[in-house]
């Protein structure tokens, strides 16, 4: 199964220009972010107990927002 197949909402997302970022950093927390030029749309928890369930909760995330606006 391909990422597009496991992720459709998020592979829509990056191809059209926005990003994820996964992994803390020094300015931010949590785990995996979701964004676009205009800053960080989501994001969501500082732990998670795998990359699995992170990308599931984004992807989630990123598909009600996609029928909240109309794509």
């Amino acid at each position: 199964m391909s990422f597009d197949d496991l992720y459709p909402s998020i592979a829509w997302w990056v191809q059209g220009g926005g990003w994820i970022e996964l992994g803390r950093d020094d300015c931010r927390r949590s785990f995996v972010r979701v964004l676009d030029d205009g800053g960080m749309l989501w994001e969501g928890r500082e732990e998670y107990d795998s990359v699995g369930t992170a990308m599931d909760e984004a992807e989630a995330f990123m598909a009600e927002w996609r029928k909240e606006n109309g794509y």
